[in-house]
């Protein structure tokens, strides 16, 4: 029987009199890379939000490591990778981490993290004061600081110089391969097309196609040519 860690079905979330997301459903696997793209606007955000417990359906269920999304029973066991933090902004980068670990039972080592992410030359830095690269290398860190087995990375390498959004990418790999769940999502269709196992195309609260990148391309397109086909030119408002 397959083992999935996330199971959205037909997921309706209304918004100020709009339908953002309009009767969503996928899934994910553990120790898969799925990757939800879309344009902006196209409900992304939203659906995070309703995985990880922060905003209620309208219809539609989420179903997180076998139980409702935002459950304390699974809360310990998922991570978080907001487009943004700003609540941490007066604080260093090194003392937020050290105040997540703090919130885990069994939380990586701080400064093995600190390390691997690349944080050490800005450890000490208040977190307001780091590049927008800088800024996403410390919340990957805290999302993974309680060993996740399903983790959600909202445009993880969004601001990132070259080297490390590569280095990000070894790191997605790496956990990839130790079993944990990874839902993804980027506008990079290069990051897409390199790390993810499945793939979700999202436009107007709605799948429009889905499969392995190989299914998608298969006739010879690329991942952005499909992208492009299946999803609307920039008629969107925000959807958050």
């Amino acid at each position: 029987m397959l083992t999935l860690a996330l199971v959205v079905d037909q997921l309706t979330v209304m918004l100020g009199g709009r339908r953002i997301l309009d009767g969503l459903t996928l899934a994910a696997q553990p120790g898969r890379l799925t990757a939800v793209l879309g344009p902006n606007g196209a409900g992304k955000t939203t659906l995070i939000r309703c995985c990880t417990g922060l905003l209620k359906p309208d219809a539609g269920s989420v179903t997180v490591l076998g139980q409702p999304a935002g459950n304390a029973q699974v809360a310990a066991r998922v991570g978080l990778m907001p487009q943004s933090t700003g609540a941490w902004s007066g604080i260093k980068a090194v003392e937020l981490l050290h105040y997540l670990a703090g919130l885990y039972a069994h939380p990586q080592d701080v400064d093995a993290l600190v390390d691997r992410c690349g944080i050490g030359p800005f450890a000490k830095t208040p977190y307001r004061r780091l590049s927008g690269g800088q800024q996403q290398a410390v919340n990957l860190a805290g999302a993974l600081i309680g060993r996740p087995e399903l983790v959600f990375l909202d445009e993880p390498t969004a601001g990132m110089d070259p080297h490390a959004r590569r280095a990000t990418w070894t790191l997605l790999t790496e956990l990839r391969t130790a079993g944990v769940a990874i839902v993804l999502t980027t506008h990079a269709m290069d990051e897409a097309q390199t790390l993810a196992d499945q793939v979700y195309i999202v436009d107007s609260g709605r799948v429009t196609v889905a499969g392995t990148v190989a299914e998608l391309t298969s006739d010879e397109q690329s991942l952005e040519d499909v992208f492009l086909t299946h999803t609307r030119s920039g008629r969107h408002e925000a959807a958050r």
